[in-house]
């Protein structure tokens, strides 16, 4: 399971989808779920490129309705997403936990595992469907309901330091930590929520930088690459 967030769509412009970043994620994407890979994939995609609610919130906005406002932004990424990757050459079907009918199926476990047997790409847009769960959440939960082997977290750093890298370029790398030292750690990227649930369900997580190119297939070679949590 990869999750994106839609921070990741965005590059430079702080916000909406750029074109050039798109064609590359879905590139990296079909160098290791293209047809005779052997590979099954499905991929989690955040909102925050579009529409975050946390700012809204503290100027009145409800969470709950944030939140919704928020998965329905998750679904025109994955759209996105979709029409990318089959410019590739994949096979994909985007699934919502919300009923939008016209443009995805609904989110059906037994669907899903189907279609990533058939080596179809699943999109799983909408997080949970349900407020005050963040996309992380869902990734661990999606990937838990599909017995996913690893999730992958796809993020702007390296893996997981002891502060942000970017402002503090003396900050400490882990390359493995385990389940209970990243929620004490309050690792900024990925909430508790989606770790516990990733414990209660022995599924590693590599946290991994998606803008180094290629590192997509070097996590699923084997590659040292990123942050394992896990144990």
């Amino acid at each position: 399971m990869l999750k994106l967030s839609g921070e990741a769509l965005q590059s430079n412009r702080g916000f909406g989808i750029d074109p050039d970043v798109l064609d590359d994620i879905a590139g990296q994407v079909a160098e290791v779920a293209a047809p005779g890979t052997g590979l099954s994939l499905g991929v989690v995609i955040g909102g925050g490129n579009i529409f975050r609610g946390q700012a809204l919130a503290a100027r009145g906005l409800s969470r709950a309705t944030g939140d919704y406002m928020g998965m329905l932004a998750t679904v025109i990424n994955a759209l996105a997403l979709q029409e990318a990757f089959e410019k590739k050459g994949l096979d994909t079907r985007v699934q919502s936990a919300l009923r939008i009918f016209e443009v995805a199926e609904p989110y059906i476990r037994r669907r899903a595992i189907r279609h990533l047997e058939k080596g179809r790409v699943v999109i799983f847009a909408a997080g949970t469907g349900n407020p005050y769960f963040s996309t992380d959440t869902a990734a661990a939960l999606r990937a838990s309901e599909i017995g996913a082997q690893v999730l992958l977290k796809a993020t702007k750093v390296d893996g997981v330091f002891d502060s942000d890298p970017v402002k503090n370029p003396a900050a400490r790398f882990f390359p493995e930590l385990t389940y209970m030292e990243a929620i004490e750690r309050r690792v900024k990227v990925m909430d508790a929520t989606a770790l516990s649930l990733a414990m209660e369900n022995k599924l590693p997580i590599i946290v991994f930088n998606l803008s180094v190119r290629g590192n997509i297939k070097r996590v699923l070679s084997g590659e040292k690459v990123g942050t394992l949590v896990a144990g």
